[in-house]
């Protein structure tokens, strides 16, 4: 189905070349100027230079063939020239029964389907996510799912930390710890223990712990780089009890990731891009790509077009050692060899710009990648506390997820208990969904390359552009379409389906926001941009709203005008629901 633009350029182009004009002078857009018009063209204008002629005597001609196109209410021409256009109600209720016939709400398919692999957790083993690592999950889930609706196969990857100095730090306390176990002692032949010697709450003391006395004792910090190398060299003991930190950490990942309706495909991690660096620097070395630099290896990915230094790229340190980049070459090869994606999307931090820059140069440049591939940055910006700093906790020190949840589901608690009576279980379950509603779109409602303000109070509010005034939007239609259902007996599956030409203006308002579906979500996906789905939902939650309140739906005594809005209303409820979920929450029953 055709964007509703479209249809109307269409049929503008082919008045004007009826005209004798270029039907590229047809090109319609919605008015700025909404107490004038809906849709406005601005063709003749732009024909005037061509045609020698004054804009408004061509705006007049096209008007004149429009008159009788029964998808105009009204067409005019205004001074200078301007072309303003009315759909008729007719036309709209037609456009939005198709929509309504359809189980994707008439939004087309991508026509070539593309392999597109989005990268967005990053999350340490060992370590509690924290709210740095809010942004990632929340966009690239919406992302992902943005790119799912319009028609391509996606791979979440997770892309866990898993590798390096952590993990020897982390071994080092154990051994310090409990010097007794079996992984310690180099002529234990037998199986290792199943269960892991350490809970995720102690292991999450375990690493800062480490981490504070590497600092403070060199012979300590000594200790940790050997277990490192002999994890990373293949020591059996070591690898056993750094198999425990993965199924413990990873457990503990899942389970918050899970709390914010975040799903990865992939559980890929740093050490499973490690067996492809050996051949990669080899190759890199052979065809010439790669050089000595004071004992380094690099890859030179200056460009001529370059306005400010890019610094080469670094695949090995001076000591052998290979680096973030190495790994995330050697992880582009395993995602390459694998799963052959048409697009790698990376949603991480903008400050890593020239870190994935010089990635992607020089992916491009040893051709590990095909040269029609794409590798996206997708940078977004810090989320700040009301202070304009890194968003911390009370304390001053870097918020755990789960508090932050917690916190804000807290909030939403109480505020459902103080507007009425409710079970307190179900008060519970709707604070959840609602809680993560605030968090999701208090942070995808912002353009993701900037920073911005995490409020609780703005966010949770039941008032403004926030995800819990979206829900009581849903909700409220739910609540009007369970009383018509109790009222005409009928069920669910038997709702009205058909809508009717608009009755009063904030009708036809609500229905000039529906049809802007899917031009909004090619916009979003084109863009890799929910803040657009936010935006277009928090609009025709106020159209629905003021329709609702200038209407009076269930006491409408003529059945097939109530019937008409009812299916309007149905709509209504498919088009948010199925934004939100692609914005990665949903609604309750009630609220």
């Amino acid at each position: 189905m055709k964007k509703i633009l479209d249809l109307i350029s269409q049929e503008a182009s082919a008045a004007f070349e009826a005209c004798g004009y270029d039907g590229s002078y047809g090109k319609t857009g919605i008015s700025n100027r909404p107490d004038l018009c809906e849709y406005q063209c601005n063709g003749a204008m732009a024909a005037k230079k061509k045609y020698q002629k004054a804009p408004i005597e061509i705006a007049n001609e096209v008007v004149e063939k429009l008159a009788d196109n029964p998808m105009f209410e009204r067409a005019e021409a205004v001074n200078p020239g301007f072309i303003n256009l009315r759909l008729s109600g007719s036309y709209l209720a037609g456009y939005l029964d198709e929509m309504a016939a359809d189980a994707d709400l008439s939004f087309p398919k991508a026509e070539q389907q593309k392999t597109i692999i989005i990268d967005y957790g990053g999350a340490n083993v060992a370590k509690p996510l924290h709210v740095g690592h809010l942004r990632s999950a929340i966009i690239g889930e919406s992302v992902k799912r943005i790119c799912r609706f319009a028609g391509h196969k996606v791979i979440g990857d997770v892309h866990l930390g898993d590798w390096g100095l952590q993990m020897g730090l982390i071994i080092t306390e154990v051994r310090h710890r409990s010097p007794q176990l079996p992984y310690f002692d180099p002529d234990f032949e037998g199986e290792y223990p199943k269960e892991a010697p350490f809970t995720i709450s102690e292991l999450e003391e375990i690493y800062p712990t480490a981490s504070a006395k590497s600092k403070e004792d060199e012979a300590y910090k000594n200790e940790a780089l050997e277990a490192t190398a002999m994890l990373q060299d293949g020591d059996r003991g070591c690898r056993a009890l750094w198999q425990h930190i993965l199924n413990v950490s990873i457990a503990d990942l899942k389970k918050n990731y899970s709390n914010l309706n975040v799903e990865f495909d992939l559980w890929k991690k740093e050490s499973d891009a490690q067996p492809y660096i050996p051949d990669m620097v080899d190759y890199m070395k052979r065809e010439g790509y790669a050089y000595q630099d004071q004992g380094a290896l690099i890859v030179d990915i200056k460009e001529d077009t370059d306005t400010k230094e890019v610094p080469p790229c670094m695949i090995l340190k001076t000591d052998g050692a290979a680096l973030y980049t190495t790994t995330d070459l050697a992880t582009i090869i395993d995602r390459v060899e694998t799963y052959d994606p048409d697009e790698i999307i990376y949603v991480v931090d903008k400050r890593q710009e020239m870190h994935f820059t010089q990635v992607f140069r020089c992916a491009r440049k040893t051709k590990l990648v095909k040269e029609d591939m794409d590798l996206k940055f997708l940078g977004f910006g810090t989320m700040n506390g009301k202070d304009g700093k890194p968003f911390k906790t009370r304390e001053g020190g870097v918020m755990r997820l789960e508090n932050l949840i917690a916190e804000i589901e807290e909030e939403m608690y109480k505020k459902i208990m103080e507007n009425h009576e409710a079970d307190p279980e179900e008060a519970r379950r709707t604070a959840k969904l609602v809680g993560l509603s605030a968090i999701k779109y208090g942070d995808l409602s912002n353009q993701a390359s900037k920073d911005y303000v995490f409020d609780v109070d703005k966010f949770t509010s039941f008032e403004g552009n926030t995800g819990p005034y979206i829900l009581y939007t849903i909700v409220r239609i739910k609540s009007i379409l369970n009383k018509y259902l109790e009222r005409t007996g009928l069920a669910r599956e038997h709702l009205p389906s058909s809508i009717l030409p608009p009755a009063n203006e904030s009708e036809k308002a609500l229905m000039l926001e529906l049809v802007k579906f899917n031009s909004v979500m090619e916009q979003a996906a084109e863009e890799l941009a929910p803040h657009k789905i936010c935006s277009f939902i928090y609009d025709l939650s106020n159209a629905l709203n003021r329709f609702y309140h200038e209407t009076k739906i269930l006491a409408q005594e003529d059945k097939a005008q109530q019937a008409g809005w009812i299916a309007l209303l149905e709509l209504t409820r498919r088009v948010l629901e199925t934004s939100i979920d692609i914005l990665g929450f949903e609604a309750p029953e009630r609220m």
